[in-house]
């Protein structure tokens, strides 16, 4: 295959930062070094330049965070000012982020290879996020029992649970921490945040935003540096009451040991292998459009990814043909090209790993339908990975099983309802799944017997801030996002209220 049978954006010329990003720590509302002054530096995967330099956390700084969060919750000046209050001040960071979405979206492209276009909307869009939960801050309710007798009165509250630990990913920075921080501050926690080593500066940025939005010292706090030890040390904490985490399924189990010994409260969002299953009445042409999306969105780096389809055989051959020619059309390339629509894989690590299991597919009699390997771009160094269909593939193959992670689609077969359910959920995942059919009964049918915490029929993808977000099985446990996505941050509390002097003396008096 050559470059011609690709859409490839060349380098576009945009002038890219002459210096580094320097990001610091905040804690107890100080931004500050490291220590032992310890830096690491953040290459861009698509640009091959030092993008920002970021302070190395330790373990001194993780705990340092942990008892400014414990000091400023246990204070009140946040767990109990009222919802208004609350609600007021996610506001203005909202405002304060689509003030500062262009700035923000540069990094955020530069460390992370996803084009601008995606970052720019990446990070407006998580101002509705932050909107959303200022709506719930003033919605937090409990439950009376007034049926428990003329004595007796009984009251459940909601109370926030404490000190949060965020962790968040590489894949999407800005919006998995506007997922997570906005509801837990809508619940009154406080926080201490470590963003992926990666992709550190726009979490540095949100704290800029959240010290302008008039938000008290040391309700979030910031820690730059790596999951050993900064991770782990939020992890395992006794000041941390909660830890909240979206990464790999085998980082999200470390953390819940990790977590086991002061027994805290641990939320997941973890990986997911997730099937969009074809039926022959569907509207093709719109469901090979959302399937190249699903693929080929931010690189395939998605834990939402619609990796795997499940295609009826009377189509199978059509179809793929249909998302194949689709494919060579996708836009791959410069990232700071607003025409790119896929950029650069995060790391030359990840893209190896990513070709293995292609390499893999084919040894196990798998074809490759179109890309299969590395992708060069013209003027651009970096890492870039070619659209990559693969066909004939068996449930067996670990491309059918495992999160590769890339711009990689599986494609599978298969001649009955039944089978497609049995396809779709077998497998260790269960984050979300799609179904294609013009008969509501087929669609209906399959969402309630898949096992995904997300079900979309006849489309993919689609989001909003009051549709709770998680998993089944290894994809997570806990939800996102929502009604249910503030609850996590909530603990249960049962007042028990004795009316009058009614209560009956138990020692008998002589």
């Amino acid at each position: 295959m050559t470059m011609q049978d690709l859409t490839v954006i060349a380098a576009s010329g945009i002038a890219l930062p002459d210096q580094p990003f320097h990001g610091r720590h905040l804690i107890s509302g100080h931004w500050q070094d490291s220590a032992d002054a310890a830096t690491f530096d953040r290459v861009s995967p698509a640009h091959g330049l030092v993008v920002s330099r970021s302070a190395l956390g330790g373990a001194a700084e993780a705990q340092a965070a942990i008892a400014a969060a414990r000091a400023a919750f246990d204070s009140g000046v946040w767990s109990r000012i009222t919802g208004k209050a609350r609600a007021a001040l996610l506001l203005r960071v909202a405002d304060l982020i689509e003030a500062n979405v262009e700035r923000i979206a540069v990094l955020e492209t530069l460390e992370s290879g996803k084009p601008i276009s995606q970052s720019r909307g990446e990070v407006s869009g998580a101002a509705d996020l932050w909107r959303y939960a200022a709506s719930l801050a003033r919605n937090i309710t409990g439950d009376s029992h007034n049926t428990l007798g003329p004595d007796m009165l009984g009251v459940i509250l909601k109370e926030p649970i404490g000190v949060v630990a965020v962790i968040t990913p590489w894949n999407f920075p800005f919006w998995i921490l506007s997922q997570k921080l906005p509801f837990a501050l809508a619940a009154g926690c406080t926080c201490v945040v470590k963003p992926s080593e990666m992709t550190p500066s726009s979490t540095v940025m949100m704290g800029e935003l959240l010290i302008e939005a008039g938000l008290p010292a040391g309700v979030v706090n910031i820690v730059l540096g790596f999951g050993q030890p900064v991770g782990t040390t939020l992890a395992s904490h006794p000041d941390v009451d909660m830890v909240t985490f979206t990464g790999s399924t085998a980082v999200g189990k470390a953390i819940s040991v990790a977590a086991s010994a002061t027994l805290k409260k641990v939320a997941l969002e973890l990986g997911g292998k997730n099937p969009q299953v074809i039926f022959p009445d569907a509207d093709l042409d719109s469901a090979a459009d959302a399937v190249t999306f699903g693929i080929y969105f931010n690189a395939g780096e998605c834990c939402n990814s619609g990796s795997r389809i499940l295609v009826h055989e009377d189509i199978a051959e059509a179809f793929v043909a249909k998302v194949t020619a689709l494919s060579r059309q996708v836009a791959f390339g410069d990232p700071m090209n607003p025409d790119t629509q896929v950029g650069a894989m995060i790391s030359p690590a990840h893209q190896g790993k990513v070709d293995a299991y292609v390499k893999a597919a084919v040894a196990a009699g798998a074809k490759v339908t179109l890309g299969g390997g590395a992708l060069q771009v013209p003027g651009m160094g970096g890492q870039f990975y070619q659209p990559t269909v693969v066909s004939g593939v068996t449930p067996e193959m670990a491309i059918a099983r495992d999160e590769v992670f890339g711009p990689v689609l599986a494609c599978l077969t298969f001649c009955s309802m039944d089978e497609a359910v049995a396809l779709a959920n077998d497998a260790a995942y269960g984050l979300s799944a799609g179904v294609w059919s013009d008969s509501v009964h087929t669609c209906l049918d399959f969402a309630r017997r898949v096992q995904a915490g997300t079900i979309w029929t006849n489309t993919w993808m689609d989001g909003f801030p009051e549709m709770t977000f998680g998993g089944f099985k290894q994809s997570g446990q806990g939800r996102e996002i929502g009604r249910y996505g503030l609850e996590e941050f909530l603990e249960i509390k049962t007042v028990a209220m004795r009316i009058g002097r009614t209560r009956p003396n138990w020692v008998k008096t002589r």
